[in-house]
């Protein structure tokens, strides 16, 4: 790779709060995956239920579907930097509290809801702060690029994260994976008290908070772009983020591997969302990426239809390095495309629709698929979600040209 190419990769990096900020994650982020693996080693070694697999996922989720339309008018509304830290600090005490209850042997499965419950509704309002901030931290021209290495350091830490969260279950127990995370959140804590900011002024005349949530509704509704790529988003995280949900039932019952097994498959997935990753940030402007988006949600689709089949824990591995980069390729590629399109005063709104589709959806169908797995078996979910993904990157892109040529319309090229 040529040293153009490279430094065109870490522009956003000369930017000094997006250093600090991307510091700061990646520091955070491989505690949050080594805690993400040794909730649900844990919930699955006290339970042996899918059911309840699901069910922890479904509460630390399903607030971010039903609060964020709320929390995200209060994005639009107040000092972003502020309101980070607080949900950092409100994260890390959740990760400390869950560390002491695991470590005194007190936890039981009831505690691990709740707890998921809590951080659920501590992301309903972090989730769409953390994408609306990115403005704030480098220049427009750079703005996909952030956005690209963001996504590379949240895959970059689910290469490690889950390697040593998986060792650390194996040697010594789940409660340190949770007590290194609620550690590592002054990373990202102490990244954002030292960041020089200018001073923000009022974004908009505030209205009443049910006009704002019209206002919101309408923007997105009534957007074509937007509505089609949240429509989209909304099929791959009902179907293809369950993945992650499942892997460990799967990893125990159909490869009969453990929690190393479960931190490889993992990383597998890790080094195919970070090449996915620095492959976005390489790209010079966001010309093409909805067919790069159609073309990620058909590979995601065909390596889902290839788990369903594959019993060979090697096997398995290859697979999910394709799986992760479409998953990225698909996630990152709608958030720059919405960042992109959406107007400023809207953003935390349309932010807030983009972690519904994305992170709320998803327990959703967990908790749905989880239900009929009792039933058909996990192969078949896998098939069934493998099917689903294929026909939405189909349909994605018999709109696809619409999609552009409205975009256009609006002076803006995708």
């Amino acid at each position: 790779m040529s040293n153009t190419a490279i430094s065109h990769i870490l522009v956003s990096l000369k930017s000094r709060n997006f250093r600090l900020y991307f510091t700061g994650m990646c520091v955070s982020l491989t505690g949050t995956w080594m805690q993400q693996i040794a909730m649900s080693w844990l919930v699955y070694k006290l339970t042996n239920s899918v059911l309840l697999l699901a069910t922890v996922t479904f509460t630390a989720q399903i607030p971010i579907l039903l609060a964020t339309p709320f929390m995200s008018v209060f994005v639009d509304r107040f000092n972003r930097h502020k309101i980070l830290l607080v949900t950092q600090t409100l994260s890390a005490l959740q990760a400390l509290l869950l560390a002491w209850l695991t470590l005194s042997g007190l936890v039981e499965v009831w505690h691990l809801i709740a707890l998921s419950l809590f951080i659920g509704l501590i992301n309903a309002l972090d989730n769409p702060t953390r994408q609306a901030f990115y403005p704030s931290l480098v220049p427009k021209e750079n703005l996909s690029n952030a956005i690209a290495l963001n996504s590379a350091v949240i895959n970059g830490s689910r290469l490690f994260g889950p390697a040593i969260g998986g060792v650390l279950i194996g040697l010594i127990s789940e409660g340190i994976c949770f007590l290194f995370n609620g550690i590592s959140y002054l990373g990202v804590i102490i990244a954002l008290l030292v960041m020089k900011l200018p001073s923000q002024q009022a974004r908009y005349k505030q209205q009443h908070l049910l006009y704002d949530l019209k206002e919101g509704f309408q923007y997105v509704s009534h957007h074509l772009p937007i509505r089609t790529l949240l429509t989209l988003m909304t099929v791959i995280s009902f179907f293809g983020l369950p993945l992650i949900t499942f892997l460990p039932a799967y990893v125990k019952d159909i490869l009969g591997g453990g929690s190393e097994l479960l931190g490889i498959l993992l990383s597998c997935i890790g080094v195919g969302s970070f090449s996915a990753a620095i492959y976005l940030a390489a790209r010079k402007s966001v010309a093409g990426l909805p067919k790069v988006i159609m073309l990620a949600a058909l590979i995601l689709g065909c390596t889902l239809l290839l788990l369903s089949f594959i019993e060979i824990p090697w096997m398995a591995a290859v697979v999910c390095i394709p799986a992760g980069y479409s998953i990225i390729i698909t996630v990152a590629s709608i958030n720059t495309l919405l960042q992109t399109l959406s107007d400023e005063d809207k953003r935390g709104r349309v932010m807030g629709y983009l972690a519904m589709t994305f992170t709320g959806i998803a327990p959703i169908g967990s908790m749905i698929l989880g239900f009929i797995e009792k039933y058909t078996g996990l192969p078949v979910i896998i098939l069934i979600s493998g099917i689903a993904c294929l026909l939405a990157g189909s349909i994605f892109e018999y709109y696809r040209p619409r999609l552009c040529q409205y975009s256009r319309s609006k002076g803006k090229d995708i």
